[in-house]
């Protein structure tokens, strides 16, 4: 009986804590920590000298929150005219993760 009782233990534990808070890469995920910066976009318009950032993040899959928007990372600069979108995505132990949006542009 106490080995069933251990071993449901050890079976919950793993499933609490399997990677729940996950970032897609185009590297793929680490499997112990992940940090990512990668192309999303370019447009025609010049490269410009301000940078806007906007973000959101994830605890264990339960909570997620943020605002990772490219409208609110060049309005955090006041960027008008983008000329290209990056983003970065970290996550460690698949427990917490985030999502950065990164906007370049004038």
């Amino acid at each position: 009986m106490k080995k069933v009782m251990k071993l449901s233990f050890v079976a919950a534990c793993a499933m609490a804590f399997a990677s729940c808070a996950v970032v897609s890469t185009p590297a793929g995920m680490g499997g112990l920590y992940t940090n990512v910066t990668s192309g999303e976009a370019v447009t025609g318009n010049s490269l410009g000298s301000k940078v806007g950032t906007s973000s959101a993040s994830n605890i264990l899959g339960i909570i997620a929150s943020g605002d990772a928007s490219i409208q609110t990372a060049a309005r955090s600069a006041g960027i008008k005219k983008i000329s290209h979108i990056d983003s970065k995505k970290n996550s460690i132990l698949g427990i917490f993760a985030t999502y950065k949006t990164i906007v370049y542009g004038e």
